[in-house]
This record gives structure tokens, C-alpha cells and sequence, in this order.
């Protein structure tokens, strides 16, 4: 009925809309929830703590997979030839960022979301580098009120 010619695309998602923020924001959550584990109190292991530490848990492992997600996915997507001739590291970052996600859904350990975190913001300082996008680093709004590297933004 109707012809359509054969339809192709280099990436899962069109070109240019691809953000580190996503992976960033998901780090900052594992950081507040692992806050939020270690606030309860331990002498005081009630169905009601019991089941909070459980979803807490459960939300923090989410979101650490979330950040590894988003990562693998701006990294195989979207660095091609010209990126990786421009930050060879990227590859070795990737991995690292993947080991210290696991390490942050295996464990209670703040140091390993923080680890998590710094790399993440590695990546994203070099995600929009090979946009020619200047950075900077912010605070963010809300507990963990940690940093994140963010594109300086135009004016609207």
C-alpha cells in the first residue's frame, strides 16, 4: 500500500540529545539512600526498620544501576571515532565507573558512591568536551548536596 524506502540510524537515540546528568543524579540517590540506611537506628531492629532498611536497599541498588546504565549507553551510542581518538580513557573510565557500581550495590560503604560519583563526573566533564561545551562544578540543591560537573548554560 504504501512504499517506504529502507529507514537506517547509527544510534539508539537521535543525535545530540544524549546527557551525563541523568547517570549523575542517579549517584547522588545512591549517596542519600545510603545516608538515609546508616541514620537508622541499629539498636532498634523493628518490622517497621526492618522493612524500611529493606526498600532503601532495594531503591539504592536501582538507582546504582540506573547511573551504569546510563553510562554504558552514552558510551557505546554515542563515542565513536572521533571522541575516542580525542580521550583515549574514556574506555578505562567506563570500566572503572562499572566496577564502582557494583561496588556501591554490594555495599552500605558511602566512600564507594562517592568513588562512583567522582568518576561519573569524570565522564561527564569529558562527554561535553567532545561537544566543546564548557563546565562547571555545582553543588547540588539537595541532600547529599554534592558535586556535579553541569554545562554551562546560555542564557535565555
Amino acid at each position: 500500500m504504501f512504499k517506504i524506502p529502507k529507514v537506517s540510524a547509527h544510534c539508539d537515540i537521535p543525535c545530540k540529545i544524549y546527557d551525563p546528568s541523568a547517570a549523575q543524579y542517579a549517584v547522588l540517590s545512591v549517596i542519600r539512600l545510603i545516608d538515609l540506611i546508616n541514620d537508622i537506628d541499629e539498636s532498634n531492629l523493628s518490622k517497621k526498620n526492618i522493612a524500611e532498611i529493606s526498600r532503601l536497599t532495594s531503591q539504592k541498588e536501582e538507582h546504582a544501576q540506573i547511573a551504569k546504565k546510563e553510562v554504558i549507553t552514552i558510551w557505546g551510542d554515542y563515542f565513536k571515532e572521533p571522541q575516542i581518538s580525542k580521550f583515549p580513557e574514556v574506555h578505562n573510565l567506563v570500566h572503572s565507573i562499572m566496577m564502582s557500581g557494583s561496588k556501591s550495590k554490594q555495599t552500605l560503604d558511602r566512600a564507594n558512591a562517592e568513588d562512583l560519583l567522582d568518576k561519573v563526573n569524570q565522564f561527564a566533564e569529558i562527554f561535553w568536551a567532545t561537544k566543546d561545551v564548557a563546565t562547571e562544578k555545582k553543588i547540588s540543591p539537595y541532600p547529599p548536596n554534592m558535586p556535579v560537573i553541569c554545562p554551562k548554560l546560555e542564557d535565555a
